[in-house]
């Protein structure tokens, strides 16, 4: 009679064999990926291709049901390579044509992880990145404690510092007077508006954006960058050119408009998260055994609650407080959760399907 654990080892092996067979098999997918972009970019070509990605995922699908696998299975497998090829194929374009190759550029905040993020896309593209943090350096780059000398030379200057601070550096750099491009990211543009102003009106580079992201993407498929329009066209279109070659979806809007966006798209978001696990938190119930039982809604909550809980809260305090429009999509959430509280508690179901029905008409509206 065989030794069960005899027996579990050699399917473990067996296991560990496929697993193998498994990422050689997506080494070499990404080999020809790579192929494909060399072709893509000789003929010129766009990186993705959607109808080719419905097929991959459509092939996937039904090879996994005949071989008695989750069909969604399939298409979770090929989509995590699908995701990977296009991040793969995407820095390769930026690495090839080079856009930032021979000229310097200066992250001011580069040790943050929004920072950081910038400093490594940049670097894809060529340029020659240094770090300005007085938290400290960053492996493998030229780094500053104090910004103002190297933005005396660099040919592009990125402020990827808290709100209050970039204010400050924004109004020194009206003085300094440096000869490149400066392209502010804050979230909030109101608290940076007259510093933007002060050096348009001095002749100064500037442009100010805002990606729609956070620092642990890699693929721009599918994210957006506002492009804010505080009247300097030609700074504005040098910050858009830094972009023009990945797949994000660029936008263009005034500083008012970015602001009034920004307090429903985060700020309502953010507040709604903090929201939910502010009333877990003082349940008094354990988040684990809540956890156990979690609903296919309650559980996909929960993950999205997770990330926001270990996001930096000063800076999310910024995106909330700063901004002028701030206030309303807080009252508007406050008011929505006495509106579901006033229908349960008064045992009114008509009012409480009215909310959902009305919701239901909102959310299937054809998207602009």
């Amino acid at each position: 009679m065989t030794d069960p654990q005899e027996a579990l080892a050699r399917l473990r092996a067996e296991l560990d064999a496929i697993d193998g067979e498994l990422v050689d098999m997506a080494a070499r997918r990404q080999g020809i990926v790579a192929e494909i972009g060399r072709l893509k970019r000789r003929h010129r070509q766009p990186t993705r291709d959607y109808t080719r990605e419905r097929e991959v995922r459509e092939l996937a699908r039904a090879r996994a049901a005949r071989q008695g696998l989750d069909p969604d299975l399939g298409e979770r497998l090929v989509g995590a390579m699908i995701e990977a090829s296009l991040t793969s194929q995407e820095r390769d374009r930026l690495e090839a044509l080079g856009a930032g190759a021979g000229r310097s550029a200066l992250v001011i905040g580069g040790a943050g992880r929004m920072g950081r993020w910038f400093t490594e896309f940049l670097a894809t593209q060529g340029w020659a990145v240094a770090v300005a943090d007085p938290a400290g350096p960053v492996a493998g780059l030229p780094w500053h404690a104090d910004w103002r000398e190297p933005a005396r030379t660099a040919e592009l200057i990125i402020v990827a510092a808290p709100l209050a601070a970039t204010a400050a550096i924004l109004e020194a750099l009206v003085a300094l007077r440096p000869p490149g491009l400066v392209v502010e990211i804050g979230s909030i543009k109101a608290p940076v508006a007259a510093s933007l102003a002060a050096l348009r009106e001095a002749g100064i580079a500037v442009a100010s954006i805002h990606p729609m992201f956070g620092p642990d993407v890699r693929l721009l498929a599918g994210r957006h960058v506002i492009l804010v329009d505080i009247g300097a066209p030609d700074a504005q279109a040098a910050a858009r050119a830094l972009f023009e070659q990945t797949s994000a979806a660029l936008a263009e809007m005034s500083l008012q408009q970015h602001d009034r966006l920004v307090a429903w798209v985060l700020g309502l978001s953010h507040a709604t998260n903090i929201a939910f696990f502010t009333a877990l938190a003082g349940s008094g119930r354990n988040v684990g055994e809540l956890a156990a039982f979690a609903s296919t809604t309650f559980g996909a909550q929960l993950r999205v609650a997770s990330r926001v809980a270990r996001e930096n809260p000063e800076l999310y305090f910024e995106i909330q407080s700063t901004n002028p429009h701030g206030l309303e999509p807080l009252q508007a959430l406050a008011a929505s959760a006495v509106a579901v509280e006033q229908a349960v508690a008064a045992g009114d179901g008509a009012a409480f399907s009215a909310l959902m029905r009305a919701g239901a008409r909102y959310l299937e509206e054809p998207q602009a």
